[in-house]
């Protein structure tokens, strides 16, 4: 990646930080500090996360058919589903929060999901993502982007190739438990968005996660793709 379209991500991360950096608690209303909102600042910027879905939403609306099999009609609680991904991935690792944007739900899985240089999700994390999984059946009206990371160790091709093959691990993973496959886009991004220090391995550990966007779909959204 480039230093000036970093330099942009930072500057954009930066302005957003006073109200994408705090969110609202679904179990206690309260304000909280989103790791991930700060975790970007602090590295490549929050660039990825504050773009569009990939691909685009409307093609992608039509292609899983949201709406279409209702009557148009799309109804959705973010804050419910946030609650149940938390009962669901609690003692994990995983760490479940509204978007820096507070467009949907970020739910980032921990470099404890693949063992080193493999992208075969671990045993101990299997039952986990089934709750994910069971979630994302359980509130259909919404896209699914999974989003692969690594650390800096290793060169630029490897990192981008296993960030990618770890997100589809991740994909298929959710689509053998249920959730449509249409619904769902995965990308690999290497190592161009840490959220952590690389040159610490408590910061290379961060930087090596999956992240799952969760973009609900607005009766809005339904009505333009239609």
């Amino acid at each position: 990646m480039n230093k000036s379209r970093i330099v942009l991500s930072s500057i954009a991360a930066a302005s957003l930080l006073s109200v994408s950096a705090c969110v609202t608690d679904p179990n206690t209303g309260e304000q909280k500090v989103s790791r991930t909102a700060i975790g970007g600042v602090g590295g490549a910027g929050l660039g990825y996360l504050l773009g569009g879905l990939i691909g685009g939403k409307t093609a992608r609306i039509v292609g899983a058919g949201i709406g279409a099999a209702a009557g148009g009609y799309v109804g959705y609680r973010m804050d419910e589903q946030i609650k149940e991904l938390e009962e669901a991935t609690a003692g994990s690792g995983v760490d479940v929060s509204q978007t820096p944007n507070g467009d949907g739900i970020l739910v980032n899985l921990p470099d404890v999901t693949f063992a080193v240089n493999s992208s075969t999700i671990s045993p101990n994390m299997r039952q986990t993502l089934d709750g994910v999984a069971q979630s994302m059946v359980n509130y259909p009206n919404s896209l699914i982007d999974v989003m692969g990371h690594t650390d800096s160790t290793g060169s630029d091709a490897y990192n981008l190739n296993l960030s990618r093959q770890r997100a589809e691990s991740v994909t298929n993973y959710l689509v053998s438990r249920g959730v449509a496959r249409a619904r769902i886009e995965s990308i690999g991004y290497g190592e161009q968005y840490p959220v952590a220090d690389n040159s610490t391995e408590a910061g290379r550990a961060q930087n090596r996660r999956v992240e799952i966007r969760i973009t609900p779909v607005t009766q809005s959204d339904v009505n333009q793709a239609y």
